[in-house]
């Protein structure tokens, strides 16, 4: 049930992402295509003439723009897609996580013990020494 209502709303999502991209590509294709006939057009040409000329130094810009938004369908859903892909990489990363902290757990636990059989040895080779010097205090 869970996987159905999953599927379904990832559907709809998908059904929505492709109508935004619709919608833009057809604003997109119309603003360019009046771009060209207001170019090809005699009276609009003249217009277009007598815009400062800071303006019409834009025109290329204006025209980059209206290939990058062209682009931007594919690129939303390449982008998309690349999301999707690191949403499923998640749990294997969590399992990747887990492994390492139980692997620096078990290191340090392992330093741990270490230094406790060090101390452990250290004092029992001071109490081995403890007979013969308090025999030597008591001599003396």
């Amino acid at each position: 049930m869970a996987t159905s209502t999953a599927s379904g709303s990832t559907r709809r999502e998908n059904s929505a992402k492709v109508v935004v991209a619709d919608q833009i590509s057809q604003a997109v294709q119309s603003t360019s295509n009046l771009l060209h006939l207001m170019q090809q057009s005699t009276p609009s040409h003249a217009q277009l003439v007598k815009l400062p000329k800071n303006l019409l130094a834009k025109v290329p810009t204006i025209q980059n723009t209206r290939q990058v938004l062209e682009q931007m369908p594919q690129v939303v859903t390449s982008l998309d897609s690349h999301v999707e892909n690191g949403l499923q990489s998640v749990p294997h990363l969590k399992t990747v996580a887990q492994l390492l902290t139980n692997m620096e757990s078990n290191q340090l636990s392992s330093l741990s013990q270490v230094g406790v059989s060090r101390e452990n040895h250290n004092v029992g080779s001071d109490l081995r020494h403890l007979p013969l010097n308090l025999e030597m205090q008591a001599s003396s």
